[in-house]
């Protein structure tokens, strides 16, 4: 009787996590699971699957136009993951010292945050526009006689994007490294001054030792994110001028969607796992050189 009892137990328990179940296997098991058996085929929506092995994969790498994706990808994650998380902390730290204005700031920089990322970007076409954005304006105004093309240049779109895309994440970032900030015990800070130990010093010997956590997860999320990158390139530039903005998602949005090679779309989208996969990895097995858990 008693185990009859444990077994209701345990089938009301899972009856209770059964729909998370569903709707986990419907929406993101069954995906995974097709995405991964049709990067082997040539499907391309309307057709049969067609088995044709690795020439997906194989076609990639011969693909100039996925490679110039990949290397854009690239430099916009090498600028913009350091970018973000050091103006990120610089303001988390300036709001954490209890400046004057300083809650008025942290709404500021965190209001882009949650803002559409549509209008972001649209508002941003618009300040960047070569004739009449006011950007422009005001260097014309203080005696540029050329200024820059922003978005309409292949030497400075990809740049311009990588300057929204820092101003838009860095509230988000500032909030996860204010709560390590705050969360860090203020005995240290007393324990350093009694020693003597000026402002820099604390900085570098407590507050970075005892952010590495914090700092290891911002990290992590940012790469990430920077890999993911779609919504500013479709909207501010669509991988123009040329291809000196195309990045991996939009990539793969192209094949998928416009040209409709679903198989060589998630054949790159494999791909692109694969090195978010690597690069997680590889932090975690080097976070223990820099990394301190209290």
């Amino acid at each position: 009787m008693e185990k009859n009892n444990k077994i209701r137990k345990y089938i009301k328990g899972y009856l209770f996590i059964l729909p998370n179940f569903i709707g986990f296997f419907v929406f993101m098991a069954l995906p995974i699971i097709m995405g991964l058996v049709i990067s082997f085929t040539d499907y391309n929506g309307f057709s049969q699957f067609n088995f044709v092995g690795l020439k997906n994969y194989i076609d990639m790498f011969h693909d100039e136009y996925f490679t110039v994706s990949l290397k854009n990808n690239l430099v916009y994650t090498l600028v913009t993951v350091p970018g973000t998380i050091v103006f990120a902390l610089l303001l988390a730290v300036g709001v954490n010292k209890g400046i004057k204005g300083s809650s008025l700031f942290k709404t500021m920089f965190f209001l882009p945050n949650i803002s559409s990322m549509v209008a972001v970007g649209i508002v941003w076409a618009m300040i960047f526009n070569p004739t009449q954005g006011p950007l422009n304006q005001v260097l014309m105004a203080l005696g540029v006689a050329n200024p820059p093309q922003w978005l309409s240049a292949t030497k400075t779109a990809l740049g311009s994007v990588m300057v929204v895309a820092i101003w838009k994440q860095a509230g988000y970032y500032m909030i996860i490294i204010l709560a390590g900030l705050q969360s860090i015990p203020s005995q240290l800070y007393e324990a350093a001054s009694i020693d003597g130990a000026n402002s820099v010093e604390k900085f570098f010997k407590i507050t970075l030792p005892m952010l590495s956590p914090t700092m290891f997860m911002v990290t992590i999320l940012s790469i990430i994110n920077s890999f993911q990158v779609f919504d500013l390139v479709n909207i501010m530039t669509q991988g123009g001028p040329g291809r000196s903005t195309n990045v991996l998602v939009y990539r793969i949005y192209q094949e998928g969607f416009q040209k409709l090679q679903f198989g060589y779309a998630s054949a790159m989208a494999y791909f692109l796992f694969i090195i978010i996969m690597v690069i997680t990895l590889i932090q975690f097995r080097g976070q223990k050189r820099w990394v301190n858990y209290m």
